[in-house]
């Protein structure tokens, strides 16, 4: 049976595809105060059920896959209103210029559609950082770059150990960057080690 990728791996990914293979691959897990905090906030919003808060019906932790793609995972919120569906992620931090968080989204509301027949036009992502929901409209280019990460995703994860990436901010925010040894990984390769 072929393994699905959950889409919380297409977000480390595209953050860092090192980091995808260090948890997807190897299983390595590591907190620091970026995902203390997310996985604090996240407590309000992980319990499941049905709620409408004015003409808003909230469906929360709504599991979805997609045999296609083979992705599966949990989308924190799917919202109905006039008629649409809207899934809806909620994050940390505040919006960045990464694509990981709408890679994610739109993985989910792929998956969705699968699932349920119907087109989605767009989701939402609130982020905690600046208490904002920002939309994210599920254009052709957006779902194609989606599809080609989940791909990717899988390639990597059949692979062997990328080499740490270029973007030194990001790995200095990452929880793994103990394990990873990106600095003395890049050391080393140009030292011809």
């Amino acid at each position: 049976m072929e393994q699905y990728l959950q889409l919380a791996y297409l977000n480390a990914w595209e953050y860092c595809p090192r980091r995808f293979y260090l948890e997807y691959q190897l299983g390595e897990m590591e907190d620091n105060e970026h995902i203390i905090v997310g996985r604090y906030l996240h407590e309000n919003i992980n319990e499941e059920g049905t709620t409408i808060e004015g003409d808003t019906i909230i469906h929360r932790q709504q599991w979805v896959w997609s045999e296609h793609l083979k992705v599966s995972g949990i989308i924190d919120a799917v919202e109905e209103r006039d008629g649409q569906l809207i899934p809806l992620e909620y994050k940390k931090g505040k919006m960045a210029e990464h694509l990981n968080d709408h890679f994610q989204l739109c993985a989910a509301a792929l998956c969705l559609e699968e699932r349920t027949g119907r087109e989605i036009f767009y989701g939402e992502i609130f982020y905690h950082g600046n208490r904002r929901r920002q939309q994210v409209k599920f254009t052709s280019q957006l779902r194609q770059m989606t599809v080609d990460a989940i791909a990717s995703a899988h390639q990597t994860a059949a692979g062997k150990i990328p080499f740490p990436i270029e973007n030194s901010k990001k790995c200095q925010a990452c929880s793994l960057m103990g394990i990873c040894l990106p600095f003395e990984v890049k050391t080393l390769i140009h030292q011809g080690v």
